[in-house]
């Protein structure tokens, strides 16, 4: 049985929607978990990506933006030791190249990124333009006791 959440995905009030977005893939087909990747809430508008890629170096790590959709590729240069010189009995780390997109919100910008212990940290902040931050506007009340005169008009009253 397939259910439709779409309607209830729709009418949920307090889930983060930039956060869903940000984990959601460019590509929906994409199954491979190849390398695993963090998305955490820092502080209300700041994010941070942290994507594991053990064995790779900054200078074969690229990030890239383009219209909206954050690109953190990676690509092994060519093994330093030949596979002549020593036998492999297992091969657990992954060696390959690999591609991640995130898609970002509105206003999202990435503020840095940092490779520190085979881990790769983005950091984001969501920029909202002060125009489309909402804002409280001041409701004044009247006393009912104040009188106030809209017109005088004395010749008016004496007649």
């Amino acid at each position: 049985m397939r259910m439709d959440v779409s309607r209830i995905y729709n009418s949920a009030i307090g889930y983060d929607t930039v956060l869903s977005m940000l984990d959601g893939l460019g590509n929906p087909g994409q199954s491979i978990a190849y390398p695993p990747y963090d998305i955490a809430r820092t502080d209300d508008n700041s994010y941070r990506i942290t994507i594991a890629v053990a064995g790779f170096e900054a200078s074969e790590l690229d990030i890239e933006v383009d219209s909206g959709m954050l690109m953190v590729r990676g690509g092994k240069k060519s093994e330093e030791k030949s596979d002549d010189e020593c036998q492999y009995l297992y091969r657990g780390i992954a060696r390959r190249s690999f591609e991640r997109r995130f898609q970002l919100a509105d206003f999202v910008e990435i503020t840095s990124a940092s490779l520190e212990n085979g881990l790769l940290h983005i950091e984001l902040f969501r920029n909202i333009p002060e125009k489309m931050k909402p804002r409280r506007i001041k409701i004044s009340q009247s006393s009912k006791n104040e009188t106030k005169m809209i017109e005088s008009n004395k010749s008016a009253v004496a007649a």
